[in-house]
C-alpha cells in the first residue's frame, strides 16, 4: 500500500506527461481557429476594398484569395 506521499508524487509525474503534449483535438481547434481568423481577415480586406470602391463609383478589383485547406 502506498502512503499518500508517495501517491501524490506518482499522480504529479503521470499529470505532468500528459501536460507535456498538446492533445490532437487540442491541435486541430487551434489549426482551425487559424483557418477562421485567416478567413475573417480576409473577408474584412474584401469588404473594405468593396466598400472603398463604391464609394470612388469605381467597380471594385478585389484580389482573389488562395482557397484554404479543407478538414476532414
Amino acid at each position: 500500500m502506498l502512503s499518500l506521499k508517495a501517491a501524490e508524487q506518482q499522480f504529479r509525474v503521470a499529470g505532468q506527461a500528459a501536460d507535456d503534449q498538446l492533445a490532437p483535438i487540442g491541435q486541430a481547434r487551434s489549426e482551425r481557429r487559424r483557418q477562421a481568423d485567416v478567413s475573417h481577415a480576409a473577408a474584412v480586406r474584401r469588404a473594405r476594398a468593396e466598400c472603398a470602391a463604391r464609394e470612388a463609383g469605381a467597380a471594385a478589383v478585389v484580389p482573389q484569395t488562395a482557397p484554404l485547406g479543407r478538414t476532414v
